[in-house]
């Protein structure tokens, strides 16, 4: 039954996915659309390490631009194929993940966003100081595109079609984990530690591997990011944009992957939509997210789900009437 859900929710993403492009009247709403997947990868990984262990992370920024910074570097200095530049940015952000996670993941609660955080600004800071590998506070420059079998990634367009592809992916593989074994190891976990571990569940392990995992998919997109923009600087790596992503998680639904894409979604686009405000634009942004919280506690996923459940209520007495 859950995987006839999955499927469904998939082939309405892919809908959805196609008709969104029409509706965008030019070029600038295309990338902002583009920013949104992105961030979306980012935000699912994080959703399953939060949401669905219960381990917060404020350092989600760094494996991101990890990710970035590694590709960018090994194709444009180095000389690296860009695909396989990619590939190097995915496993160096997995890799940094297992080596933080080992001793971090023993931390809990406050403890282990302050332990997360450090690590995300002693990034930034490397990002900022190592001037002659990384550009320093100026950016990283000239990255190449990327080529795939000899089709360039040229277009806001074809990026585009590229990023839902790759959201796509990430989402199945997310769920298809929540429902299998790791999940249920991961949901409890989430509940009571304790209680998991007298049921023989390694916590050590699944946790280690969501922390892993959740990093991977955060490299995964900073590569893209890097290759999309052809430019990184480590702006785009601070403290903010980890907290940022903590807010979509929040926003969209905990334990909800689709929840993560719609509070990734809409996080990124509002801003564009509140230009129109000018002065109050930080106001009226930080009031919708209160309203937000406070009419739709469990996120954007929740809300909907409820107003689903109350329309096909309201269908059936329609029926039985």
């Amino acid at each position: 039954m859950r995987a006839g859900r999955n499927l469904t929710g998939l082939a309405a993403f892919a809908v959805l996915a196609a008709t969104c492009p029409a509706l965008l009247t030019n070029d600038y709403y295309l990338s902002t659309m583009v920013m949104a997947l992105l961030n979306a990868v980012v935000v699912v990984g994080l959703n399953l390490l939060l949401g669905f262990a219960g381990q917060i992370s404020l350092g989600h920024a760094a494996f991101y631009g990890l990710g970035a910074y590694t590709s960018a570097i090994l194709t444009a200095t180095c000389g690296w194929p860009v695909c396989l530049g990619m590939l190097a940015g995915v496993i160096v952000a997995a890799a940094v993940a297992w080596v933080i996670g080992i001793p971090t993941l023993k931390l809990r609660g406050n403890y282990l966003a302050m332990a997360t955080l450090g690590f995300g600004i002693i990034v930034y800071i490397v990002f900022n100081e190592t001037i002659e590998l990384t550009g320093g506070p100026s950016g990283f420059t000239d990255i190449p595109p990327l080529t795939v079998l000899g089709f360039e990634f040229a277009s806001d367009l074809a990026w585009y079609w590229l990023m839902a592809g790759v959201l796509a992916g990430v989402v199945a593989v997310s769920l298809n984990l929540i429902d299998s074994k790791v999940g249920r190891a991961l949901r409890a976990i989430h509940s009571s530690e304790k209680a998991a571990q007298t049921t023989s569940i390694d916590i050590a392990r699944y946790k280690l591997f969501i922390f892993v995992l959740s990093g991977a998919f955060a490299g995964l997109a900073g590569v893209l990011y890097a290759h999309y923009l052809s430019f990184v600087a480590p702006s785009s790596f601070g403290f903010h944009f980890s907290v940022t992503l903590i807010v979509m998680v929040v926003l969209g639904g905990m334990a909800s992957v689709w929840g993560a894409v719609a509070g990734a979604v809409f996080l990124t686009v509002l801003p564009e939509f509140l230009r129109a405000f000018e002065n109050i634009e930080t106001i009226v942004y930080g009031s919708i997210l209160i309203l937000c919280m406070i009419f739709l506690p469990d996120g954007l996923a929740g809300g909907a789900h409820r107003l689903w459940r109350l329309a096909t209520a309201r269908a059936r007495r329609g029926t039985d009437a």
